[in-house]
This record gives C-alpha cells, structure tokens and sequence, in this order.
C-alpha cells in the first residue's frame, strides 16, 4: 500500500540531499532475503506444490512494530500476499514457507512495512495496566482501528467487527479493562493478521523464481544399451547380432514393472569407424566390435540419425510410445562430439580444432585419450555451433524426448548452455536437462545455476557417516534452490571399490541409500545382477558394456533368484507410496552411538496427512552392527516421552520405539531399515 492509500504523507527529501543509491534502501529495510541465487540474477527453483523457506532481515528505528510479508507474483502477474513471522527477534529474521500451485516463471519478493496496531497493542497492554495515559490509549487504539478499516478492503463481517471494537474502546460507561479487552480480542488480531493496516510499505526487489513439472525433482532412472536388449551371439562363430529398438522394447515392461519412471537410453546414432575403440577401450577393434556409442556419426548420419542396426526413427518413435504406454519417460544421451567419420567433418570443419600438423585434436581427459571421439570447438563459430546443436536437440523433442542427460557438459561453454536451455524453455518448458559433470564444485554449481535441472554428484565416492552428512548437508543447504542431486550408486564407466568387494549387501545398501536419501536415482542396467568385476586398475567393469554387447539373461536370472530386481522393485514401490521421499529440502540427520549407522528423516504434509519416513543403514557391508539410536522426536512430528510403531516397509516388521532404541543391521539381516513412522 502507498503512502498516499494509507493517510499518511510520505517523506520530503530536502534538496541538498545527497545522490541516492542505486536502490534506497526504504523506510523500513528490507536485506539478506533467502533463497537468492547469484544476487537475483538467476532464478530460484521449485517444482509443483514444493514448499521452500523465504527468510529476510526486516527491521526499523525505535521501538514501533515492524512486520513483514512475501508477494508471490504468478506467471500470469496476479499477486498473492503471505503473511511471514518473526523467528529471531534479536537478530530481526523473518521466515515463510511458500509454494506454487502450477509451473512457470514466479517471482518473489519480500515487503517490509510499519505495523501501527502491533504498536498500539504492545504499549496499550503496558500503560492501560500501569494506569497510565489510559484514555489517550484507549482513543488511539480506537483511530487506529478506523484507519484499518479506511485503508484496506476488507470483508462487511470485518467491517463491523473492528467498528464495534472501535466504539468500545470509547465506551466510557464500560470498565477500562473490558475496553481494551475489545481492541484485543483473537476476532480482532485474526482480521488484523488477515488483512493487516500496512503503513511505510517499503518493497524490496522481486526475485525470480522457476516452478517446473514434478519430474524435475523426482524420478528413478534406468539406463540401459539399447544395442545390448536383444543382442545374440552365434555360438559357431562367436559374432553378435545387435539388439534393436524393437526388441529394446521388449524389456520395457520389466522396467516399468521395476517402479522406474525414466528409462535412459545411451547415444542411439551411427557409431564411426575410425579409431574405433575395441573391448575394454583398446585401440584396436576386432571385426565385429560396436565401438563406443559416444563415438557418434558416420556415413550413416549424425546425431539426428539412429543407428541402422537399431532401426530407424519409425522404430524408435514406437519405443517411446510404448514407454508412455508403460508409465516410462526416454531420456536421451546429448554427447556433443563427433567420430572422424561424422558428417560435421566434411560441413562445419570450422567445429573442431586444427593442430599445428594439420590434424584434428581428439578429446583428451589426460592420462585418458579419447581417439575415437573428437571435441567441438565453440570458439571457432559459435554461432554457427550453437544453431547447429539447437537444430539436433528439436529433432529429438520432434520425437517426443522431453528428457536429456548431458554428457561431460563442464566441457562446453557454460554460456552455450545457458543460451540453449533457455532458447529450448521458451517453446518446450517442460524439457528436463541432467548434467553428467563430475567435476570441481564452481562448474557444477555454475551449470545447475543456469538452466541444468539436475546433476550427477558425487555421492559414488561418499561411503562414511561423516562423508554423507557433511555432502547431504551442503545438498540440502541453499544449493537446493536452484542444483538438485541425481544419485547414481554405478554407472557404466563408474564401479568404486565400495562396490567391486561389498557383495550384494553393498548394492542393495547403496541403491536403498539413494533412493532415499534424494529425490532423484538412478541405476544402470545389469545393477540387479550384482556386476562387480573391476577391469584390473580402473574403477570400471571389465568388459565394459561401452565397448560391446552384453547379454544379460535376464529370464535366467528371474528363475534362479539371483536378481536383485524385487529388492529394487520394493525401494521403489515405497518411494511412489510416500511423500515424504520425493523432497529434497526437508532432510533431517539423527544419531547412533556406532559411527558405521547412518540415521535419516523426511517429512511432508501432504492433503492433511503427515507421511514420515525414518531410514537406518550399515554402512559397513561386510559385517553386522548392533547399537543404538538417537532420535530427534520433533523431526518426526512428535514429543518426548512419546513412542510410535516403526513399520519397516522392507521385512514387514513392527517394532514400539521411542526416543533411543537399539537396532542390528548387517549381511546376515538386512543393511537398511525404511521405517514407516506410525503413531500408535
């Protein structure tokens, strides 16, 4: 509200003023507002119905009451005000949780204002008890009740309650207590705090926000070879036949069957010949061999076009029909390089980077050397480049793909992707970009901040009790208003000594783990068999599926009971039932006496109904633990002394805990307890 609006004249600056800054700072200031990313440059980010916290130090001179409220302005530019509370009043901190209740470009901001029935209730409450200057502060409370009904549009019922309340605090012939009784009561206060007499508003600036789909946050992926569903192998002369989309797609009911929502798809397009990279990445390639499908293009296409094997674009638009048929969204691999064989080689030379000698410079990740694959040069002919990549990205949305994980995007300009998540966001909003980026923190956080919906982490090498509080901490810390974790326990070029020796208990701990600890997993297929061997000296599989075909026998596996598929298909199940897993922000840690027991929250409301899940986990995969717990009760929605039932969604069990209770988690029972909190 104005000042003019709300009867009182606004401040004369003398002439002889000094210049005024940039942005005053207001009459009632307004500072350190949270979430702000890169000082409101870029946009926080939420998904539907997500609630996030808006924090601000508001405060004034004197002793008058300061009060606060958020404006959240929608897509459509209508405005919502929400009241917000003093939750520090020695260091003037106020706080708000808010949310949005559809996709789109928000915007917030946070307005401080002077509170002139919070001042008159505060002092009228000491004078009119001290019995000093009663009359003049049963007048004054009667004026300022009259203002509030002048200066804000307010219902007929609240009209007449602050007129009544008003007239008694005149009313002589009542006892003074009951006068001020009437400018006091919680009718009053309700109206008031609904629709609150506002003077000296002083707004701070608005600050953008991106509220997207649900899928931006919550998901469990599987990635698979298409080239590998399917494959044969002649037992006369040892050569494979590739898997296609037709029989990749076969494997999609068991997929969707598993509880996954994504299913990821690695490069799909014509792999070059030239410096084709053989079993376990040797340079030579033996008649037969795949190659890499990050080695994309060749006489056959580019990374518009599929690999003749696999089909053509008819056949790979039924897999993604059939995938949303099944419940599935396809991911799709963006790995912006080239074989020497694409056809960029011969069009757009200017791409790619000429050496002294007249050569081509091939990608490089020393000691690693990537012969088969040569990197874009962006500095050449960006424009040019950035057209180019815009072009193949619109194919593939042509196709239905609303999905892509990026690969090594910390190895192209940061500003390229800001300017191609944004071109695409404009016509296609519901696109979703992942970045693969294991890499320094700045450029993680830098490509999260201008467009990456999600990113690969680190959590593969975070295996202590202290490396994943700590990692969790910075995750859930005000890094999630605009990066959101993507936990992925192996991939195919990743297998961690963790997992190469810690045995089934390992993968299923690992799996359960990220499944719970964020919104976002993923696995890579062929973690339902337990693959573990390790290429010797490299954290990777031997006979890397990169590399070849690999034939998984799946129906063999399902018979002899040696899957880990119901065990995935279980954590999954209990992710899609409870709430409370698909956030980020509302990650709580508890503690055990053992430093091996690893003790998690999550909560949310959600339709009236609190869901509250408490998780449990050995880390040590290799031998059992006993010891005790400690629970943080109000982390739960509950006091001490109070006990709930801890239904574990995985055994079944039930079990009356409390505050501190003891627990025996190892190989020989179950490495992780996933505690549905029941009060009894």
């Amino acid at each position: 509200m104005d000042a003019e609006r709300s009867g009182r004249r606004a401040p004369v600056v003398p002439a002889d003023a000094p210049t005024a800054p940039a942005r005053p700072v207001g009459r009632i200031p307004v500072q350190d507002v949270t979430p702000l990313v890169d000082g409101g440059n870029r946009p926080a980010k939420s998904v539907v119905d997500e609630s996030f916290e808006v924090t601000a130090t508001v405060f004034r001179e004197g002793h008058d009451a300061v009060n606060a409220t958020v404006v959240l302005t929608d897509p459509g530019g209508a405005e919502q005000c929400l009241p917000m509370t003093c939750v520090n009043a020695g260091l003037d901190r106020w706080s708000v949780t808010i949310s949005a209740d559809r996709a789109g470009r928000w915007s917030y901001r946070v307005e401080g204002w002077s509170d002139p029935y919070g001042t008159w209730h505060h002092d009228a409450v000491i004078k009119v008890g001290a019995g000093v200057d009663v009359e003049l502060m049963l007048e004054e409370g009667a004026r300022v009740l009259e203002r509030a009904v002048a200066a804000t549009a307010r219902g007929d019922d609240g009209v007449r309650l602050l007129t009544r309340a008003a007239a008694a605090l005149r009313d002589g012939t009542l006892p003074v207590a009951e006068r001020l009784a009437a400018g006091l009561t919680p009718a009053v206060r309700a109206e008031l705090a609904a629709r609150p007499l506002r003077e000296y508003v002083s707004p701070g600036p608005d600050h953008p926000w991106l509220v997207e789909r649900e899928r931006a946050l919550y998901g469990a992926w599987y990635e698979m070879f298409p080239r590998s569903e399917g494959a044969t192998r002649d037992p006369d002369t040892g050569r494979w036949t590739s898997g296609t989309f037709a029989t990749a797609t076969d494997r999609l009911p068991a997929v969707a069957a598993m509880g996954f929502d994504v299913v990821y798809l690695t490069p799909i397009h014509p792999i070059g010949g030239t410096n084709r990279k053989g079993r376990n990445n040797s340079l030579r390639a033996e008649p037969g061999d795949p190659g890499s499908p990050y080695g994309i293009g060749s006489a056959a296409g580019g990374h518009e076009t599929v690999h003749p094997e696999l089909g053509d674009l008819d056949a790979f638009d039924a897999f993604v029909a059939t995938a949303a048929e099944l419940g599935l969204e396809v991911a799709l691999d963006l790995a912006l390089n080239a074989s020497p064989d694409h056809p960029w080689l011969t069009t757009h030379p200017e791409f790619f980077t000429t050496r002294a000698d007249g050569t081509i410079a091939p990608a490089e990740n020393p000691p690693k050397k990537y012969q088969d694959i040569y990197p874009l040069n962006f500095d050449n002919d960006p424009a040019g480049i950035y057209a180019e990549m815009r072009r193949v990205v619109q194919v593939w949305i042509d196709h239905g793909v609303r999905i892509f994980r990026v690969d090594n995007p910390h190895t192209k300009p940061v500003e390229f992707w800001e300017w191609l998540i944004g071109d695409v966001g404009r016509d296609h909003p519901d696109v979703i970009w992942l970045a693969e980026a294991f890499t320094r923190p700045a450029m993680m956080h830098t490509l999260a901040k201008v467009g990456f919906q999600q990113s690969y982490t680190y959590y593969a090498w975070r295996h202590t009790r202290a490396e994943l509080v700590e990692y969790l901490t910075e995750l859930t810390g005000p890094a999630a208003a605009y990066m959101r974790p993507s936990f992925w326990p192996t991939t195919h070029d990743i297998l961690t000594p963790f997992m190469q020796h810690g045995g089934p208990t390992a993968w299923k701990l690992r799996a359960a783990l990220a499944a719970a600890l964020v919104p976002t997993y993923g696995i890579y297929a062929g973690y339902e068999l337990v693959e573990d061997r390790a290429r010797p000296g490299a954290e990777e599989q031997i006979d890397n599926e990169k590399y070849e075909y690999k034939d998984r026998r799946w129906a063999d596996h399902e018979r002899d009971g040696s899957s880990l598929a119901p065990y995935l298909t279980l954590i999954n199940d209990i992710r899609r039932a409870h709430p409370a897993l698909h956030r980020l922000r509302n990650l709580r840690f508890h503690t055990a006496d053992d430093d091996n027991i690893l003790v998690f929250s999550k909560a949310r409301t959600l339709y009236d109904r609190q869901d509250v899940i408490l998780v449990v986990a050995n880390l040590d995969p290799h031998h059992t633990r006993d010891t005790w717990i400690h629970l943080d009760l109000a982390a739960l929605g509950l006091t001490w002394p109070d006990v709930f039932v801890a239904h574990d969604l995985i055994t079944g069990q039930r079990f009356t805990w409390g505050e501190h209770n003891f627990v025996r988690l190892g190989p020989g029972t179950e490495p992780v307890h996933v505690i549905g909190v029941q009060r009894p």
